[in-house]
């Protein structure tokens, strides 16, 4: 799988993620939220990944302006910490049980949501090389 970006995405997506792998991570991190341990939002998401705890970080696409998140996907790299991106911030507002939208968010513990992690890891690992 090729790891040419469309260019209609903000600047800081580094990859294609598929919609089914997107679904999954929004699925992980609700599950992750009732029964493990998250960190929503950019700031937290940041902490989470210098401390070396995030598992998985979902990165959103629609944020405004980019500038908010676009640092996280290079401290991912730094850190070796695995990212997706999705493509709505309301999806992982709502997945970690916000009204609003949230631009980020890494779960720590998986909880119940342990096996999907480690599927959409191993699918990361194919889309990423």
């Amino acid at each position: 799988m090729s790891t040419d970006v469309d260019p209609s995405k903000p600047f800081y997506v580094r990859f294609e993620v598929p919609k089914e792998v997107a679904e999954a991570a929004y699925e992980a991190l609700k599950t992750a939220n009732e029964t493990g341990k998250i960190r929503k939002g950019t700031n937290e998401a940041t902490k989470s990944i210098e401390r070396g705890r995030a598992k998985l970080v979902l990165v959103a696409e629609n944020v405004e302006p980019p500038e908010i998140v676009a640092h996280i996907p290079l401290l991912c790299d730094e850190r070796n910490a695995p990212y997706v991106y999705v493509p709505e911030k309301q999806r992982v507002g709502q997945a970690v049980g916000l009204a609003v939208g949230s631009a980020a968010a890494a779960i720590e513990e998986p909880g119940e949501a342990e096996e999907l992690l480690n599927e959409i890891l191993a699918k990361l690992k194919e889309i990423v090389k």
